[in-house]
């Protein structure tokens, strides 16, 4: 199972990005985003941003993260 993970755009060079969630830095290419600012929070899929979220949904979904981790991340 591939996940795409909700990152905060730290700087942009061109089209790669440096991303960042918890201390943990990516770069991403940017290029299939329009407008994509420093401060974004973008969604990021095997090294590409596939979407831009609003801060509120990014939040959401990484506290979701963050509970799945938190409790073992299995299935049962």
């Amino acid at each position: 199972m591939c996940l795409a993970v909700p990152m905060r755009v730290v700087t942009i060079d061109e089209d790669t990005a440096v991303c960042e969630i918890d201390g943990v830095r990516r770069e991403a290419n940017i290029m299939m985003v329009d407008g994509v600012e420093v401060g974004d929070f973008v969604l990021i899929h095997a090294g590409f941003a596939i979407e831009k979220l609003d801060e509120a949904d990014a939040e959401e979904t990484l506290e979701l993260f963050r509970q799945v981790l938190a409790d073992g991340g299995g299935v049962e």
